[in-house]
């Protein structure tokens, strides 16, 4: 309908945000989708990562909680823009010497898979810290009585902790979910073209750089409001049966 007023027409007052060229907004709207799903493949990455590392630094030998110590610290004391761009650089390189040292040829990996994997490594960290807390807020004697039922661990795990675990959880989770949205900024940097680098190049070739800006801004703002909603319904799932949290009050 926009488009039969000349809105986003070349001479309309919006054709810098025409979906077809000259215009960018096709562009952009591939940049968004991109940037979903890197998020989305990172935070499948760093959800796994996180669940493996939070019952090794819970559950582990002393060897496993000192080395998920080790990992969780360092990537959440050293900036993710210095660690994306170590791991990004660093991990295939280390792999290509692996390779020849066994007489292999170098390769050249896809750059989505990495990308996915170098954010899913810095959100696991994170997600670590936050399944570790959910599952230590899960009350002692609902493990008690799971124990002295002769539950093993895994079905102790399936029927109790995680049941309890997850409305704990998700609150934090959305926090990463919406950190993973924007962390894909930061692959800008090493060339994926997700929207903050088609937002960089529509703006240099417009010279409109507020304009294209302010609309990448929205993009990311409407992604967030979508998400919240999206975790709102999630934790109600979640908690369902469980005693409600209550509201923060006014001072």
């Amino acid at each position: 309908m926009l488009e039969i007023f000349g809105v986003f027409e070349p001479g309309g007052p919006l054709g810098m945000f025409a979906f077809s060229p000259p215009g960018w907004g096709g562009g952009l709207l591939v940049g968004l989708l991109r940037s979903l799903e890197i998020a989305a493949g990172a935070y499948a990455v760093g959800l796994i990562i996180g669940v493996v590392g939070a019952y090794g630094k819970l559950y582990g030998n002393e060897v496993i909680r000192d080395v998920l110590a080790l990992y969780t610290t360092v990537v959440r004391a050293v900036p993710e823009l210095v660690l994306i761009l170590i791991l990004y650089y660093a991990g295939p390189a280390a792999l290509n010497g692996l390779l020849v040292q066994f007489g292999f040829d170098r390769v050249t990996l896809p750059q989505m898979p990495v990308g996915i994997a170098v954010l899913g490594v810095v959100l696991g960290a994170y997600m670590t810290e936050v399944l570790r807390g959910a599952i230590l807020a899960v009350p002692v004697g609902q493990i008690e009585a799971a124990r002295a039922y002769g539950m093993t661990p895994l079905k102790m795990a399936r029927r109790i902790t995680l049941p309890l675990m997850l409305g704990n959880a998700i609150p934090g989770l959305s926090n990463l979910w919406l950190a993973a949205t924007k962390d894909t900024a930061l692959l800008a940097v090493i060339g994926f073209s997700e929207l903050t680098l088609m937002t960089k190049q529509a703006a240099g070739s417009t010279k409109s750089y507020f304009i294209f800006y302010i609309a990448a801004g929205l993009l990311y703002l409407i992604v967030s409001f979508a998400s919240g909603h999206i975790f709102g319904w999630i934790e109600r799932w979640a908690r369902k049966g469980q005693p409600a949290v209550a509201s923060g009050g006014t001072f």
